[in-house]
């Protein structure tokens, strides 16, 4: 493995997941700062809540892409370059640079679309049956937040039953302890009874 070309591939894994594209198109199209309306969160969540469907769907979209581009852009590399580029590790820096931008003072979203996009680079099945599971949750509860973590746990679950997803299981361990930890406030409003519903989905 080349550390080196890894190291820079890291680095603009970060750097491509700190894009804020809610901020983005919140300043520019609706000259609203998500930050200061909802839960303040850079993510498509807040943004359709503060901006509406559209602009939610359109954020989610592009925080998807972030880290679906990028780690198919290492697989591609590695298979027609041998690089030896680990898509894993990209995969994750993006997630944590959408968690934690450098454009936008360390405070993002909860990294659930760029979580996605990883996944749906490393195997589309499994995101196809990430959303089935996520939209049921979601007409049950009406709470992302807990739509998401039952979602991510199922997966857990999943990948560890079956043998298809071998090369996915230990990624979705993790994104379940990052994506738990994220949501650690929303999980306490849970539990009080004070955790915003969604509406617009």
């Amino acid at each position: 493995m080349n550390i080196f070309l890894n190291i820079i591939f890291i680095i603009i894994g970060y750097l491509v997941g700190s894009i804020p594209f809610a901020l983005v198109i919140g300043e520019k199209f609706y000259n609203t700062d998500v930050r200061k309306a909802g839960s303040g969160n850079l993510g498509g969540t807040n943004t359709g809540r503060v901006l509406g469907k559209k602009a939610g769907l359109i954020v989610m979209v592009l925080d998807a892409l972030k880290a679906f581009i990028l780690v198919m852009l290492a697989m591609l590399l590695n298979h027609y370059l041998s690089l030896h580029i680990n898509p894993y590790l990209i995969g994750l820096a993006c997630v944590i640079g959408h968690c934690y931008p450098i454009f936008a003072n360390f405070k993002g979203g909860k990294g659930v679309a760029c979580a996605a996009g990883f996944i749906l680079a490393l195997n589309p099945l499994l995101l196809i049956i990430a959303l089935i599971l996520l939209l049921i949750n979601l007409r049950l509860h009406h709470i992302m937040s807990l739509a998401v973590i039952i979602t991510v746990f199922i997966l857990v679950l999943i990948c560890f039953m079956f043998d298809y997803f071998d090369n996915c299981k230990y990624i979705v361990l993790i994104l379940f302890v990052f994506l738990t930890y994220k949501h650690k406030d929303n999980i306490k409003r849970i539990i009080n009874g004070s955790e915003n519903k969604v509406t617009w989905i």
